[in-house]
């Protein structure tokens, strides 16, 4: 004669099941804690940093640089008071995120890379903006080429502002890019964390000067 199991028996490899997966979970969650948004690569450090974050601030700097030779075009140019706010932002916002990034490649011993606006400044006799391009790199994404800033420095004064605002549509979505490619790769957090405003940022003011484009 078969006697039925006690339902403590028939219960018990449930409950231990659904145990072991709470206790799974826990873990995960715990672990995943030491990441930033995006992150997949690496766990994010206030300390430590990776061959990401010197290549982000490297090429970030040289990156911001320009937009700001942009912005320095827009001196004694008539604006749209939207357009001049928005360069006025840009001026606000980029230059002291060099210096932030400059400080960072120092205390990591890393070279802090040439810009545009170090010859531009440098007093040497140049024909216009686009030679202060000379041997510098050029191939990152949205970055502008010295034909491209002589174009804009002679463009008349009808047809400046809209290539002004398209050079720059561009060269903000090149930004994007690359601080969500940070996002992604970088280990220190403080860089990781301004590539998450960078992307903030300029995806608005892109936004923006698409709606301004031909006003």
């Amino acid at each position: 004669m078969r006697y039925p199991r006690p339902a403590s028996l028939v219960r018990r490899p449930t409950l231990l099941l659904g145990s072991l997966t709470l206790g799974l979970a826990l873990t995960l969650t715990a672990c995943g804690n030491d990441e930033a948004p995006g992150n997949t690569s690496a766990q994010v450090s206030e300390t430590d940093h990776n061959d990401a974050d010197v290549a982000f601030a490297t090429d970030m700097i040289q990156h911001h640089a320009q937009a700001l030779s942009m912005v320095d075009l827009t001196v004694d140019r008539t604006l749209d008071p939207e357009v001049q706010q928005l360069a006025d932002d840009i001026r606000e916002a980029q230059g002291p995120e060099i210096e932030t990034m400059s400080d960072w490649l120092q205390d990591w011993d890393e070279e802090i890379p040439a810009t545009m606006r170090d010859h531009s400044n440098a007093g040497h006799d140049m024909g216009g903006m686009g030679d202060s391009m000379d041997g510098l790199a050029s191939d990152m994404p949205g970055m502008m080429s010295g034909e491209d800033f002589d174009e804009l420095e002679n463009a008349s004064d009808a047809g400046f502002q809209d290539m002004w605002l398209e050079m720059m549509v561009e060269h903000h979505e090149g930004a994007v890019e690359m601080a969500q490619e940070q996002q992604e790769n970088g280990q220190y957090k403080p860089a990781v964390d301004l590539a998450g405003d960078v992307v903030d940022t300029q995806t608005a003011e892109i936004e923006k000067m698409k709606s301004l484009l031909g006003s």
